[in-house]
């Protein structure tokens, strides 16, 4: 017998628990078709994301050999949850139903996926666009899929572009706080115009005699990734309450994980950057504010991201 939604969604639940406290907290603020849909989303992400660099829900990436075989299996997966037919992977599965429920586009599910070839043909950023592009890949399209799980309409371009520009935040941080664990991993995301810029030879960014200028480098991150998250905010007014609460909260915990970076300087990756519960807690009340003030805090703006999203 087939394993049934409401299974496939509580072992989804258990893997946002695992995999990240920051957006698992975050989701329970939602309505509850809203949360069990975001855990569908959330454990393909992690489940594509652990494939390709060899971890278990976030944790202990390695280098992988065998890149391109671990991308056609994701590649594979996907389309046949895609095609609705029953996987037989409770993440993969979990992606044909949230699309199935919610009509998020086919693209969206795909330029994720490329995200992964980027990794996996051993990808760098040459130039800070290049860095934007594939934070796009990695998160901003996944943004753009959250929104539509919370309702927004697959062609609501304006609203899309903020809940993109809330993903490059997310990945921006991420790219700030994992400096030291991708080195580790063989992988280095700061574009080669920062590193010449700065005068630091590639694949020497960790050694100690640049700590100093990686830190540099390090709050360039952290200030585009608060530009981003303040961005992104413009696009809460367009959505439900608890929605908005939600994203608002997500926006403010996971924004001080770039914060804490910039604050520690040379010292950020001496220990793993993360927000306590306490600071968790916090948020959350704060964001219910921000939530019931919203279409008067941050007035919804009809230009683009700050950056071009693919259309």
């Amino acid at each position: 017998m087939l394993p049934s939604r409401a299974a496939i969604v509580a072992t989804a639940g258990e893997s946002i628990a695992r995999g990240s406290k920051s957006f698992g907290a975050a989701s329970k603020l939602f309505d509850r078709k809203t949360r069990e849909r975001a855990w569908l989303l959330y454990a393909w992400c992690r489940a594509c994301d652990d494939l390709a660099d060899g971890q278990d829900h976030g944790h202990g990436m390695t280098a992988v050999e065998d890149a391109d075989a671990r991308l056609a299996v994701m590649r594979e997966k996907t389309q046949a949850a895609l095609d609705g037919h029953w996987v037989g992977d409770p993440a993969f599965d979990a992606l044909r139903i949230v699309v199935t429920e919610t009509g998020i586009p086919h693209r969206f599910v795909w330029d994720v996926i490329e995200g992964f070839a980027l990794d996996a043909a051993d990808w760098h950023p040459r130039s800070e666009n290049d860095l934007y592009r594939y934070c796009y890949h990695v998160a901003g399209a996944v943004g753009c899929m959250m929104a539509v799980v919370m309702g927004v309409k697959p062609d609501d371009e304006a609203v899309l572009d903020r809940a993109c520009d809330l993903g490059l935040a997310f990945q921006l941080s991420n790219i700030a706080r994992d400096i030291e664990e991708d080195d580790r991993a063989g992988r280095c995301y700061l574009p080669d115009e920062w590193l010449v810029e700065v005068d630091m030879p590639p694949g020497q960014h960790m050694k100690p005699p640049f700590r100093q200028r990686l830190a540099m480098l390090a709050r360039r991150l952290a200030t585009h990734a608060g530009e981003y998250e303040e961005s992104a905010r413009a696009g809460t007014p367009a959505l439900g309450f608890r929605s908005a609460w939600a994203v608002l909260a997500a926006a403010g915990i996971y924004g001080d994980i770039a914060r804490k970076v910039a604050e520690r300087g040379e010292h950020a990756w001496d220990h793993r950057v993360k927000t306590s519960a306490f600071e968790k807690i916090g948020w959350i009340a704060r964001s219910f504010v921000q939530a019931a003030r919203r279409k008067s805090l941050y007035p919804p703006v009809s230009r683009n991201g700050l950056w071009n999203r693919p259309r």
